[in-house]
């Protein structure tokens, strides 16, 4: 099977890498896919199995990792799991495709470090912490407590960005969107050489 590439797009939330990514994924020419997590939590609204999520039991869940079948996971609360299958990249490769995926941070250097050369791995920065703050609550889709833990845990992730192969400052969401775009036109159209 022909493997194509792997394209990390990691961040707080609320940095834009949602945006990013879906307007990466308009450029046909990038030849992108994107990857569909699995998750152990329940729909919500309108989401669609196999579209928006694998919807898995929280013991499906578990069972696939007994079996090794996920690329990475998390518990992020109890019982409340997030993963890449392994099966989904094979979707992808099989269609000739590029993955990408919008991801967290640990599961996006957790790919990296599985697929190393395969891998390009971008952090989207916010401009802030405070100009995070007030992405979030503009959004109006959850409380201030969850906001507070959501910004309590973007310090830690901005810690992160230094591992990523290149950071994204996406204080000027036009310009974010150029750079994204050169970066992954550069990365899939790169031939190694041959020896």
């Amino acid at each position: 099977m022909n493997k194509g590439k792997l394209i990390v797009f990691s961040a707080p939330s609320g940095s834009g890498k949602t945006t990013i990514v879906r307007n990466l994924l308009a450029k046909e020419e990038l030849n992108l896919e994107f990857s569909i997590s699995a998750t152990s939590r329940a729909k919500r609204g309108e989401e669609i199995d196999g579209q928006d999520y694998y919807f898995l039991s929280t013991q499906e869940f578990k069972n696939k990792i007994k079996a090794g079948d996920f690329l990475e996971w998390e518990e992020v609360y109890r019982d409340n799991f997030y993963g890449t299958l392994k099966s989904e990249i094979d979707r992808i490769w099989k269609l000739g495709k590029h993955v990408i995926f919008d991801i967290d941070v640990s599961g996006g250097l957790r790919i990296k470090r599985k697929y190393p050369d395969e891998t390009l791995a971008v952090f989207v920065k916010p401009p802030s912490i405070d100009e995070l703050k007030i992405r979030l609550k503009k959004r109006k889709t959850e409380s201030d407590d969850k906001i507070n833990m959501r910004i309590a845990k973007a310090s830690a992730e901005l810690a992160t960005a230094p591992l990523f192969d290149v950071v994204i400052e996406n204080d000027d969401l036009d310009k974010a969107l150029v750079e994204a775009y050169g970066l992954v036109s550069k990365f899939v159209h790169f031939k190694k050489k041959e020896h």
